[in-house]
């Protein structure tokens, strides 16, 4: 679960508003911490440097987040769901006021 959101909104609410959420994710954890494999919060997107392959296969590197979007990515959390709908009803309940919450499985190589 990729967890987007738009940072000037939360930095907009100030210390209030971040310990909101951080309450919110504290109690999120307590509630599937059974389910939960890992999962970290990511540094501002002022912090980014995004390592890219042109089409002539040379990599360009740069500073900022890989897409210029009003959302960035703020953290992840990665947990063992039984199917899509589980995923998503653990996803319903991830704190994310000013953005979405991006499900996707893990890609499996054999």
């Amino acid at each position: 679960m990729l967890i987007y959101g738009d940072e000037a909104a939360i930095a907009k609410g100030g210390d209030e508003l971040e310990s909101q959420i951080m309450k919110g994710h504290m109690a999120f954890a307590e509630s599937n911490g059974e389910k939960l494999r890992g999962g970290h919060a990511l540094q501002s997107v002022s912090t980014a440097t995004t390592v890219r392959s042109g089409a002539d296969g040379a990599l360009t590197v740069t500073d900022g987040p890989f897409a210029e979007t009003k959302e960035a990515l703020g953290g992840f959390y990665m947990v063992e769901a039984a199917d899509l709908d589980e995923a998503i009803a653990i996803a319903k309940q991830v704190p994310a006021p000013h953005g979405a919450i991006e499900v996707r499985p893990v890609r499996v190589f054999d």
